[in-house]
């Protein structure tokens, strides 16, 4: 008798649709229930295990068939497959039919003896009697909107099913980022939320996959139709693998939240503190002001949101753009006036890249990706056929027909939860006002200050700020805004402090008015009082004389008050951050994640290829020590090419990082080959990742050795004295850190994935990821453990986890007896500088303590009073 298994995310739905079911053959053929989850707090989920079990529980050779619900119960129903025996995975049959109406439909026919293929095709075939009774046979499938094309149903179109692991979701850039993936492509894309059951909306629509509400977490389904499909979807699968580039900014291992990065503005009178991680590190680093904090005012002083610290002190100018009134009108030649159309959306594409350039070089590329999704905007095909049809159809003029549909934009984005998503409308509305501007024939608004001021305004467009010249703005204070606004993201990039949200009165002062503003604490005060100016001045000294003592210690080696030498190095993830961490006073690059040559792409990157980015980054270093650590994916970083790591139960614990190099040895080679060529005239050293055995280093070097046979077979030249060394990151490397000290040159101790191994908690599993914490006592004891089998082996070691660029870590790992610290660029000043205000002594004093203690919380509380002790 065929088997039917019933997959469900709710315990008692599942259960009701079974009694349900039975009712109609009187409990003839076996129905299983895989539902819910073992947590009382929150029962919705699937669980694969029981859906094998389930399985199991019904099989017979005759079939079995399983009904799903949404989401991950079919990730959950595919990997339960995968445990069963390879003869019964082939009886086992998963069937997208609507789980009451399929189910009710199977069980009929399977107890009239008809066969597995005749059951699926009632299941599938049971919503029919529905339709026909509604009327509605022949509509199309509502989850397909009117302006996304349907599929050829009579092939099956190719999917991909992911979960979006980027901490604020598919905000701005990603977003942009996957529209513009999605359109290099013949393929249509299509793309559904199905954690929100939204509809399917086009790929390459910037609107519709933005406003599709995507946050960490949720579960997409991307499918594709045309001659490249399968091609489209694996690059949108490396994209999600590569955390859309964010990966890039985390330390060492593959998913971490980025540190705290402080930048160093030139001017000297505008104060601010900077965040160069842009929208992805607001809700970690930017100022607790979401909320107006209701404290005394004094006199004059106006409360806003702190947006951007710092602290400014200068005469006021009031900023107003150009408003531009829309008329609406009957056009006679509409052909004509769509051309006007295009021809100001052409222009303003040439406006914004150029924006996007000067952004590049004034704020960094990550944060003028900002821009990235305007230009997107421009090309929204959704968007497009919405006015030319306005156009057209409707002969409305250019002017109106484009209004419309950006409010229509507007007005969907306003309906968004997610209020960060939300403020995106500030995007939408910058990029409308320019169209708008370039149709009235108007001249760009541009702020023009012929001496040092305080801008005052009503709100200041993401354009607007990055045309901006800290020079000559040294603060913002607007009535409107949030912290979390593209346009606060870039005021801090630039280092211009800013005060947002503040009462309309100020829009009343007459420019030249004095103005000091605290973007730390988000207060405003107008023509302050002496003492208001002495408190201010005294903190703008006090920030300055620190931003220039990082400064001028930067490129300085890092010594301890009693003379110990700690090397800082750079972690990179990207031939361009190699500059920064030169700029920064790198002493070398302790880490460069070659991933960035295998991601993003969908074939593996040729020796050539991989030579000529190792030769520039040793370049730019200028025989500064250069480590490069060989491809470490899997886990959460597959490759879709390789199918490395897609189906694995448990990826971080699956092949991943050296593993994943020996059982593809042409891939290890072909690497291995690159780097040997890049060492000659260059410092370049060796490191493999995700070490556990000694027979894995043995192997390594075994292939290494054949690598370096065949280059000297050909007459090829390379450093035949390089370095190897290891990523010390799983507590078994540690166990045995004294036999693989003995194998190798160097450790390298990762702490982000040592900490998820030792405390056997998921990084990216948001329940227990408070757990990873490398300052646990539990962590510190394997790091020491490491360090003390290296110094007996006489061989250096260095620690590149995200723990080496907190600087109240120092204590410990200087104490720890660490040779180098590999940080990102953007923490070596301050790491540098909180090396040199301690001792050895007492380092290994706050050690010995904090190896006593039971928790990372009792450690930080111990260092904290170690080095300032409470008076």
């Amino acid at each position: 008798m065929i088997g039917i298994v019933i997959v469900s995310h709710s315990k008692q739905l599942a259960l009701g649709v079974r009694e349900l079911a039975a009712q109609m053959d009187h409990g003839q053929v076996p129905i299983a229930v895989a539902a819910g989850i073992e947590d009382p707090e929150n029962p919705l989920g699937t669980d694969p295990i029981q859906v094998y079990e389930a399985i199991a529980s019904v099989f017979s050779d005759d079939g079995v068939l399983v009904l799903m619900d949404l989401g991950s119960a079919l990730l959950s129903a595919e990997m339960a497959i995968e445990f069963l025996p390879e003869a019964q995975q082939q009886k086992v049959y998963l069937c997208e039919a609507p789980l009451v109406e399929g189910a009710i439909a199977a069980v009929v026919a399977a107890a009239a003896g008809r066969d597995i293929h005749q059951v699926m095709a009632e299941a599938r075939g049971a919503l029919q009697a529905k339709a026909t009774q509604l009327g509605v046979v022949n509509r199309p499938s509502s989850v397909v909107n009117s302006n996304t094309p349907t599929t050829n149903g009579e092939s099956p179109t190719p999917e991909i099913r992911l979960i979006v692991s980027n901490r604020l979701g598919l905000h701005a850039r990603p977003a942009a980022q996957f529209v513009a993936t999605a359109a290099r492509f013949q393929s249509q894309i299509l793309v559904q939320n199905l954690t929100k059951n939204t509809e399917l909306v086009r790929g390459d629509s910037i609107n519709q996959v933005t406003t599709l509400g995507v946050r960490q977490g949720h579960e997409l389904m991307i499918t594709a139709t045309g001659s490249d499909a399968n091609e489209a979807l694996a690059a949108l699968q490396a994209l999600f693998a590569n955390n859309f580039g964010e990966a890039a900014r985390s330390c060492c291992s593959n998913k971490e939240e980025p540190a705290l990065k402080t930048g160093f503005p030139s001017q000297a009178t505008g104060v601010g503190l900077p965040n160069p991680e842009g929208e992805d590190n607001v809700a970690l680093n930017s100022p607790p002001a979401f909320h107006h904090k209701v404290t005394p005012v004094t006199h004059g002083e106006l409360l806003g949101i702190a947006a951007s610290a710092g602290v400014a002190i200068a005469p006021i100018v009031h900023y107003q753009p150009t408003h531009i009134l829309i008329k609406e009108y009957h056009v006679d030649y509409p052909d004509a006036e769509w051309q006007r159309l295009q021809a100001a959306i052409h222009t303003a594409r040439q406006e914004i890249q150029a924006v996007f350039s000067q952004a590049s070089i004034q704020i960094g590329d990550a944060e003028a990706a900002i821009f990235d999704a305007q230009l997107l905007f421009l090309e929204d095909p959704v968007l497009l056929e919405a006015a030319k049809e306005r156009i057209l159809e409707h002969h409305l003029n250019a002017e109106a027909a484009w209004q419309a549909v950006v409010d229509e934009v507007v007005t969907s984005y306003h309906t968004l939860e997610d209020s960060s998503l939300q403020e995106r409308v500030d995007d939408v509305v910058d990029v409308g006002q320019r169209v708008l501007r370039l149709l009235a024939g108007n001249a760009p608004a541009k702020v023009h200050l012929d001496e040092p001021a305080i801008l005052v305004a009503t709100d200041l467009t993401p354009s607007d700020t990055a045309g901006l010249d800290p020079t000559k703005v040294l603060g913002i204070c607007t009535t409107s805004g949030s912290a979390t606004s593209h346009s606060a993201i870039i005021a801090r990039t630039l280092g211009i402090p800013a005060v947002l949200g503040v009462d309309a009165q100020v829009l009343h002062l007459a420019d030249g008015t004095v103005m000091a503003l605290d973007g730390e604490s988000g207060r405003a005060w107008v023509e302050p009082e002496s003492h208001i100016l002495d408190l201010l001045a005294a903190k703008q000294s006090a920030w300055q004389t620190a931003q220039q003592q990082a400064l001028a210690t930067a490129h300085q080696p890092a010594i301890t008050r009693d003379g110990r030498q700690v090397s800082v190095f750079a972690n990179i993830g990207n031939i361009s951050d190699v500059q920064v961490a030169v700029a920064s006073g790198a002493q070398g690059v302790g880490l460069l994640r070659t991933e960035f040559l295998y991601l993003e792409r969908t074939n593996a990157p040729t020796e050539e290829e991989q030579l000529e980015v190792y030769q520039a980054i040793a370049q730019v270093l200028d025989h500064r020590p250069l480590i490069i650590r060989t491809l470490d994916v899997g886990g959460d970083k597959p490759l879709p090419y390789l199918r490395v790591g897609l189906r694995e139960a448990n990826p971080f614990l699956g092949s991943r990082g050296i593993r994943f190099c020996l059982d593809n040895l042409d891939l290890f080679k072909t690497q291995l080959r690159a780097i040997l060529r890049a060492s000659v005239v260059h410092q370049i050293k060796i490191m493999l990742p995700m070490i556990a055995t000694v027979t894995e280093v043995r192997a390594a070097k075994t292939i290494l050795g054949e690598v370096q046979a065949e280059l000297n077979q050909a007459g090829i030249p390379f450093d035949v004295a390089m370095k190897v060394g290891i990523m010390v990151e799983v507590p078994s490397a540690v166990a045995i850190a004294d036999q693989l000290a003995a194998e190798v040159d160097f450790f390298s101790i990762g702490t982000n994935d040592l900490s998820q191994y030792v405390m056997a908690s998921d990084r990216t599993n948001p329940r227990v990821a408070n757990l990873v914490d490398a300052l646990h006592p539990a962590v510190l004891r394997m790091v020491q453990q490491a360090i003390q089998a290296a110094n007996a082996a006489g061989i250096s070691v260095g620690l590149c986890g995200e723990l080496a660029a907190d600087t109240l870590a120092t204590p410990i790992l200087l104490g720890l007896g660490l040779d180098e610290l590999s940080v990102n660029p953007q923490s070596i000043a301050g790491v540098k500088q909180a090396i040199a205000r301690l001792s050895i002594v007492e380092c290994e004093a706050i050690v010995a303590s904090a190896l006593q203690q039971d928790s990372a919380v009792h450690v930080r509380e111990l260092i904290s009073t170690s080095v300032n002790p409470p008076a």
